[in-house]
């Protein structure tokens, strides 16, 4: 007892090094605790990984491919430890044959996907830029027909992972949300994503999943980084300098754009049944002996374009990927148009709060919907476009939705909350 008495006599003599060693020790306990925790999920996810790897392949079957485009400088460097570690046990546990593929410079992905041979699965390691390279070159492809119906898995290890929003459930843990992610692919649950088609005049197209944004919001994000030593007040920072360099903050353009168009019905997964040799025989003689059909030339219809004028604080043309109505009749962009007229308060509260959610817009944005746009800058626009979180340079711009394009692989119970969303299940 007397040297317990002791010790707390030391510790309040000492207090400050008492209070220092303790906040110390609480660190490091759950350090290590965390580690702990991580192992755990690991393990787990290696154990559900060894149960695909233990089915038995047929004599005539093939061994799953698959690539992996993997960008090492994602989460500031970190990605390349973070899929060795999380990702890659449990993919070799599973019988996949992988191929990784390490870009080391920007836009390096979109040259190897045009020389990528076949594979059975792609799976992209990174965050939205790597994601926007690798769709790129995949359908800049003479191919892409064939080449866009391989299933896609995403594997989030960027800074900013907006698709893994869609495909996943949300996950604070990394460690877990990497596990859950690579899981989720070897499950086999496809969701389908729309994709935009952006082509300016002169150079190829890039593709998107996300959209494309241009104005104030965004020139303000890119300089957030710079003001890193005002810790959470940074990114409110960067937006008050804005408002002080130029005000009103004003982008005009000229818009025109093509309603929501009708969904096409889905094509069939497996090709229907050859007929027996007697209907075969019936229909080409009927074909024969039938007279030629003389047909009558039908002028086309021409298309209902729209035009606008725009004076805004920041344009963003945006995919519905963020909340897919499977079943929906209709495919459709959404065009924000956010007025010139908003405060320098307001600028600033709300460029702050879209630093973490870029779709977000006030009440009164303009919003139109459309399948086809064209934007049409005026001569000698400076700026730049943020188009999936890489920066292009600005220009006037076709934008074409290519609706259900890409098929991404995805958690089983996201799908199910996907067919049974409040706007699905008002149109079933």
């Amino acid at each position: 007892m007397a040297r317990v008495v002791r010790i707390f006599k030391t510790l309040r003599n000492h207090w400050k090094k008492s209070t220092v060693g303790f906040c110390l020790l609480a660190y490091g306990s759950h350090w290590l605790y965390g580690k702990h925790c991580d192992n755990l999920l690991r393990r787990a996810a290696c154990e559900e990984a060894q149960v695909f790897g233990n089915h038995q392949i047929l004599p005539h079957s093939a061994i799953k491919k698959a690539t992996v485009f993997l960008n090492p400088a994602a989460c500031k460097g970190k990605a390349r430890t973070l899929f060795e570690k999380n990702a890659a046990p449990i993919l070799h546990l599973a019988g996949i044959d992988i191929t990784v593929v390490k870009t080391d410079y920007e836009g390096q992905a979109k040259k190897l996907l045009e020389l990528m041979e076949k594979t059975d699965l792609i799976i992209v390691a990174g965050g939205d830029g790597t994601v926007q390279e690798v769709i790129t070159g995949l359908l800049r492809r003479d191919d892409e027909a064939s080449f866009s119906k391989i299933p896609i898995g995403f594997i989030p290890l960027g800074g900013t992972n907006t698709l893994s929003h869609t495909l996943y459930p949300e996950r604070e843990n990394k460690v877990e949300q990497i596990t859950e992610a690579t899981l989720s692919i070897l499950k086999g649950e496809t969701v389908p994503i729309d994709v935009l088609q952006i082509k300016g005049e002169q150079d190829q197209p890039v593709f998107a999943v996300q959209g494309i944004r241009w104005g104030s919001y965004r020139d303000a994000s890119v300089k957030v980084s710079k003001y890193w030593y005002l810790g959470p007040l940074k990114a409110r920072a960067a937006h008050l300098f804005s408002a002080l360099k130029e005000w009103p903050q004003q982008h005009q353009a000229s818009i025109s754009y093509l309603g929501p168009a009708e969904r096409p019905p889905e094509e069939p997964e497996q090709k229907p049944s050859r007929p027996p040799l007697y209907v075969r025989i019936y229909r080409r003689l009927a074909l024969y002996w039938s007279p030629p059909k003389v047909e009558v030339p039908v002028e086309p219809t021409p298309e209902p374009w729209e035009e606008a004028q725009l004076s805004a604080v920041e344009l963003s043309i945006t995919t519905q990927n963020h909340q897919p109505d499977l079943l929906r009749t209709l495919d459709s962009m959404s065009i924000h148009i956010e007025p010139d007229t908003i405060a320098k308060g307001k600028f600033i509260q709300l460029g702050a709060q879209k630093m973490t959610d870029p779709l977000l817009h006030p009440e009164d944005s303009q919003v139109l919907l459309a399948s086809r746009c064209s934007l049409h800058l005026p001569q000698g626009t400076e700026g730049h476009f943020s188009i999936d979180s890489e920066e292009y340079e600005a220009m006037s711009v076709d934008v074409t939705l290519l609706p259900r394009k890409l098929h991404f692989l995805c958690h089983p119970t996201r799908k199910q909350e996907l067919l049974q969303s409040p706007t699905a299940t008002a149109q079933s």
